[in-house]
């Protein structure tokens, strides 16, 4: 079995709490507490909870920026927290971060084309000409142009920004991302176009990531792993499939539970959290989703969950209680027939509100080896429909679906316009 890149082993952050005259330590906010998980090569892992469970300082302890309290992160064997600042900063090469505000993670004051090349100097790789190539071939892999290395950020949007941030991530060739919620802080209008360039990136430069994200329907249909934190900690972590389609931790199913359903008129079932995620100052003893947990006991207050050597880790002390299928599944189960609609298009219909105005670039169609490029959920789905007028989503005009010729992909379709088809590259 080939050994993970990236393994993490017991990680802690604790951050200070100051106060008095003196300032001394008077509390500390336990921001990540005893996090374990391994990433393998090529593989995307992606990191999801509520805000305030740990996910963005996860990220930035693996890579340093913040400075861990405890524990080990090894990438291709080698002790991160234990390499000295010289040692580190010849490290860097490999790991490279995409922060969340494409707006404040650009120098306004350097032009795209010395914030391309600053990493390829730091790391005196290549001469002037060859980082100015470099940089014109980074922006052509990330959809723009060398004419856009001579302006200023603040003469982009905010998709084109994250572009970038993008494009300076890649350039000293890393083997590990940190994608800090790329997607999080743009239009839903762009977020597929990023997510589909993350994903052809990944796929021709070979990346490992760690991709932290809200949303579920991203993560589901991008990641081929999925860790669920709670207040610091890991409570379950599985392949995607598998998470998605069984979850063992009632707080993986109410997050399931929560993801909105493109589909008029399907009722489904909730699993509503009561309260908010406790103070991690002060969090609750046991199992800390205690508090919320529609199935604890008298047992969870005193008893710390083990994660266990179950093939599917979850650290919940009832773990059997979770039997049936997640929210999600048991409702396509009410309609024999959407299911196997849902089936028949498996891998091109993102069942979200992301999905709403914008999907992903998914798998080739089986029946006719073509790429296929749903750029609207209401053109996703021709042979479901029968060749009827197909109307679902927020397009409510129908559109008459029709044999698409070769090599082309549907553009996008909403109440003002009308399908069509474009070329593929």
């Amino acid at each position: 079995m080939t050994e993970p890149l990236v393994q993490v082993q017991d990680l802690r952050k604790f951050f200070d709490i100051r106060g008095g005259v003196l300032q001394r330590v008077v509390a500390q906010v336990k921001a990540v507490d005893g996090v374990s998980f391994d990433i393998g090569r090529g593989k995307v892992v992606g990191l999801v909870g509520e805000s305030g469970s740990g996910k963005t300082t996860v990220g930035r302890t693996l890579l340093r920026l913040e400075q861990a309290t405890s524990g080990v992160v090894r990438m291709d064997g080698v002790d991160i927290m234990a390499l000295s600042p010289s040692e580190l900063r010849a490290y860097r090469k490999r790991m490279q971060i995409i922060f969340q505000d494409p707006y404040a993670s650009l120098n306004p004051r350097e032009k795209v084309r010395e914030i391309l090349t600053h990493p390829l100097k730091l790391h005196r790789i290549g001469s002037a000409s060859e980082r100015d190539d470099r940089a014109e071939m980074l922006m052509d892999k990330v959809g723009l142009t060398a004419d856009h290395l001579d302006r200023f950020p603040h003469e982009f949007s905010g998709g084109q920004r994250q572009r970038i941030g993008i494009a300076r991530s890649l350039a000293v060739e890393p083997d590990f991302i940190v994608a800090d919620e790329p997607v999080s802080a743009l239009d839903v209008s762009i977020q597929a176009q990023v997510i589909n360039l993350l994903q052809d990136l990944t796929q021709e430069f070979q990346l490992t990531m760690l991709f932290i994200a809200h949303d579920l329907a991203v993560v589901e249909h991008f990641c081929d792993e999925v860790i669920v934190m709670y207040l610091g900690k890991v409570v379950e972590k599985a392949p995607a499939a598998d998470l998605y389609a069984r979850p063992n931790h009632p707080y993986t199913e109410a997050l399931m539970s929560a993801v909105p359903r493109p589909i008029p008129g399907r009722r489904r079932e909730r699993t509503l959290l009561k309260g908010d995620i406790p103070s991690p100052i002060n969090p609750p003893s046991g199992c800390v989703f205690r508090t919320r947990c529609p199935m604890a006991t008298s047992e969870c207050a005193d008893v710390v969950p083990p994660e266990g050597d179950r093939p599917r880790p979850s650290e919940c002390l009832h773990p059997q209680g979770l039997t049936r299928a997640s929210p999600r599944h048991r409702s396509d189960a009410l309609d024999t027939r959407r299911q196997r609609t849902l089936d028949t298009n498996k891998g091109y219909w993102p069942l979200s509100t992301y999905a709403l105005s914008t999907t992903y670039r998914m798998q080739s169609d089986r029946r006719q080896g073509v790429a296929m490029e749903p750029h609207r959920i209401q053109s996703a789905s021709r042979r479901s429909s029968g060749g009827r007028n197909f109307r679902h989503g927020p397009c409510y005009k129908g559109i008459k679906h029709r044999r698409r010729p070769s090599g082309r992909v549907p553009v996008a379709c909403n109440a003002n316009a009308t399908s069509g088809w474009r070329a593929t590259k």
